[in-house]
């Protein structure tokens, strides 16, 4: 079963690294934003609490070899612009692939989510890694849905996830 992870691979302006607790400090101004956590319930209040959280799930998805974030380091400053990958997700009892993505607020809106969110599928369709691929966005959070429709996805049913009601975005090999 292959691991779903794009260690090593690039984009034209991204490196994708394997996440690493020392990119924690890094990344926790993507928490510290208010912004950044405003449509998804469930997460905590704490900055630090949620970070640690979400560093926890993304090193137990690369020991379950369940998909996982990387660290998107900008090839020009070597600076962490972001998170993006392949989760393995479990959606109305049927196994699916996630292109996930997150990117720090000082990077918001220069095209750096939908250039990862791209090489994340081209990456899993030239792997056969699926025959479709989805995301999970919740149904107010229009700046993740343009990314999605910019990557060829539509929106394929909308459910209650976790606790938020979300757009399944889909898009076949």
């Amino acid at each position: 079963m292959p691991d779903y992870v794009l260690f090593n691979e690039e984009s034209e302006r991204l490196l994708f690294k394997k996440v690493s607790p020392s990119d924690f400090e890094n990344w926790l101004p993507f928490h510290q934003e208010p912004l950044s956590s405003q449509y998804w319930s469930g997460i905590p209040k704490d900055p630090i609490t949620a970070c640690n959280e979400q560093f926890s799930r993304m090193l137990e998805r690369y020991e379950e070899k369940s998909g996982g974030m990387n660290a998107l380091f900008s090839k020009e400053t070597n600076k962490l612009i972001g998170l993006a990958g392949l989760l393995a997700q479990n959606v109305n009892n049927k196994e699916e692939l996630e292109i996930g993505y997150s990117i720090l607020p000082e990077y918001w809106r220069q095209g750096y989510g939908f250039e990862a969110a791209k090489k994340c599928k081209d990456v899993a369709f030239e792997n056969k890694w699926a025959d479709s691929l989805i995301s999970i966005i919740q149904v107010n959070n229009i700046p993740s849905q343009k990314i999605a429709l910019k990557n060829g996805m539509y929106i394929d049913f909308s459910i209650t996830y976790k606790d938020n009601p979300v757009h399944i975005f889909r898009i076949k090999a």
